[in-house]
């Protein structure tokens, strides 16, 4: 999945400049997809070949959406939201993540995410969300608790089964590894990682215009007050839904047409990742100016004497 893609042309780079003086360069592959996974514009190998990470959450979701679990025990959107999330652990999104297990009768012991350093309790994890989705699908179709991040378990693999039909191909295709919270996570295309968040923003399926929904109206259980993925959605008043992955990955897509970008990072950066997403929804006019001023505000200042620069352009193809 790392070939040399047809389509490759020159990455993006992020720059931080302290002073105006070049401290540290990024360089960054990005794609823009439609639902029919056709390329519109790419900067980079748009076939490049990386780990989703956590912007698989959403589609994870649709283990909830699709089997009845979510209505099963009466959840909420606001339950699906910090399902799909990567939380700060804030109390209010502890308490939502504590909310399903509780609504499921599974106690806490049961989440297989890890506590986290300085905390007493596996739901300060950022991945508690996902973590108890899971284990409400598994109570409501009577599947084991125990092993459910196990990819041979079948909450697992309704999951990729899930993702392989919206990519038209077949699940076993996939290579897996184990995300740091335990759970699968898959090696994918930038391009598909675009076209997964192009389905999702259409409005073309219920299922997930019921996880696109939860996202825009509940954003602040995605990240947090100060994370990316809450700040872009809330300020965008419900036009883009956006989920963050480690590792540098960065994935939105534009809601009702159908649209999706992805990022990569190379070394993985954090802060060039919202530098780039804050330059490239603003080149493709999918924010207003003032939300591009308040997120460049916030991500592209990462120091009173330091700011972050993109310099290229996500060429149409």
């Amino acid at each position: 999945m790392n070939r040399v893609s047809r389509r490759t042309s020159t990455p993006l780079e992020v720059q931080l400049l302290r002073e105006g003086i070049v401290e540290s360069i990024h360089q960054v592959h990005a794609v823009a997809c439609d639902g029919r996974g056709r390329i519109l514009a790419s900067a980079g190998d748009p076939e490049l070949g990386t780990f989703i990470r956590s912007a698989l959450k959403p589609f994870q979701a649709l283990a909830l959406t699709t089997t009845g679990t979510l209505d099963h025990f009466n959840l909420t959107d606001k339950d699906l939201a910090i399902i799909c999330s990567s939380h700060q652990g804030n109390l209010g999104q502890i308490r939502q993540a504590f909310n399903i297990l509780w609504r499921c009768d599974v106690e806490p012991l049961s989440l297989q995410c890890p506590i986290p350093h300085d905390k007493s309790t596996p739901l300060a994890h950022n991945c508690s969300g996902k973590h108890a989705g899971m284990l409400a699908v598994c109570k409501h179709k009577g599947w084991s608790l125990d092993s459910y991040t196990q990819r041979s378990h079948p909450v697992q693999k309704l999951i990729i089964t899930k993702v392989a039909e919206l990519l038209g191909m077949p699940a076993d295709e996939f290579i897996c590894a184990h995300d740091d919270c335990g759970a699968p996570t898959y090696l994918m295309q930038l391009s598909q990682m675009a076209t997964l968040f192009a389905k999702l923003a259409s409005g073309d399926s219920l299922d997930m215009e019921r996880i696109t929904r939860a996202m825009t109206n509940h954003p602040m259980m995605i990240s947090g007050p100060d994370g990316f993925d809450s700040q872009l959605m809330y300020l965008s008043e419900g036009a883009l839904v956006s989920k963050a992955g480690a590792q540098g990955i960065q994935c939105i897509g534009r809601t009702g047409d159908g649209m999706g970008i992805a990022i990569k990072v190379v070394d993985g950066s954090k802060q060039a990742k919202y530098a780039t997403a804050v330059y490239l929804l603003k080149q493709l006019g999918w924010i207003t100016p003032d939300v591009s001023e308040a997120l460049a505000d916030k991500f592209m200042m990462p120091g009173k004497y330091s700011r972050l620069d993109v310099v290229g352009e996500l060429p149409l193809v």
